[in-house]
């Protein structure tokens, strides 16, 4: 019998209905916001079922594009499109299995001739040979597609500037009108040097991830994008929510790549883990 909550995460996902491929007459498929984890992540039931829960709730994709904080490059790169590739066991200090895991997607030959496209217009994208998905991808799309049979490429994160983020988000937008999932990776809080051993353990949450998640929360609610892109002044709980930013400005990717970056926003996923905020969001 599994005994780890990454099997029967598994075994409980087998179960699930056949889940229905996307068609043009679904619409276009929303764009995602998600907060991470990492591979405690796989140890986390509850949030596994949130977020395969999630992805039942829509189509099946025809593929996933997706950008994490964890492959910062410019100018733009795509990950390789080749079948099975080994995933990046980007992190430090977990059980063994973990380094074993894999995502075997399948070629995404089709989808890198469609990013490149919608990329075009002169901006300068490279392709490389080798780059798999770091965890940043792997981990969530593990839990949330666990049969690996929908083509993924990441994209790398070029910039931090939210105004540069939008604008690329706005160049995917079409791509969600072919069932292309769409996702920034990140972390709605993620001042991990900052966390108590008592934040670790669940017992308690820090003020600063408190207040980021709340100020997030009601600027997002409200579509303010303005405010949203000065979070580095405005927002409470800086510098310690994000001592870096690149778990952040993902956000401003999933933003532009909406059909209105400033409608209003509802969460799909909030609340706390291990002292961060995973709040997560849609939008259409």
């Amino acid at each position: 019998m599994p005994t780890h909550p990454f099997d029967l995460h598994l075994a409980e996902a087998a179960k699930a209905p056949a889940h229905a491929p996307w068609t043009p007459a679904d619409g276009p498929l929303p764009a995602l916001y998600l907060s991470h984890g990492a591979p405690p992540l796989l140890e986390d039931a509850g949030w596994m079922a949130e977020l395969f829960g999630w992805a039942r709730s829509m189509p099946k994709p025809t593929a996933v594009l997706i950008v994490s904080a964890h492959w910062e490059a410019a100018p733009l790169t795509l990950s390789t499109s080749d079948a099975h590739v080994t995933p990046v066991y980007d992190f430090g200090g977990f059980d063994p299995m973990y380094y074993r895991m894999r995502y075997d997607t399948p070629d995404a030959s089709a989808l890198a001739a469609r990013v490149l496209g919608a990329l075009g217009n002169g901006e300068e994208v490279h392709r490389s040979t080798a780059r798999g998905l770091d965890h940043g991808a792997w981990v969530p799309l593990k839990v949330m597609y666990p049969d690996a049979d929908i083509p993924v490429l990441q994209l790398s994160l070029p910039t931090s500037d939210p105004t540069r983020l939008l604008a690329l988000g706005a160049r995917l937008r079409a791509l969600r009108e072919e069932g292309v999932l769409v996702i920034g990776s990140g972390f709605t809080t993620h001042g991990l040097r900052f966390l108590s051993r008592d934040d670790f353990l669940g017992r308690t949450t820090p003020g600063w991830s408190r207040d980021f998640d709340a100020w997030a929360a009601q600027t997002l609610a409200a579509g303010d994008v303005e405010e949203l892109a000065d979070y580095e002044r405005r927002a409470p709980g800086m510098p310690y929510a994000h001592p870096t930013v690149e778990h952040f400005v993902p956000l401003f990717v999933t933003l532009g790549a909406a059909a209105d970056p400033e409608a209003p926003r509802d969460f799909t996923i909030d609340g706390f883990w291990m002292g961060l905020s995973k709040r997560s969001l849609q939008v259409a």
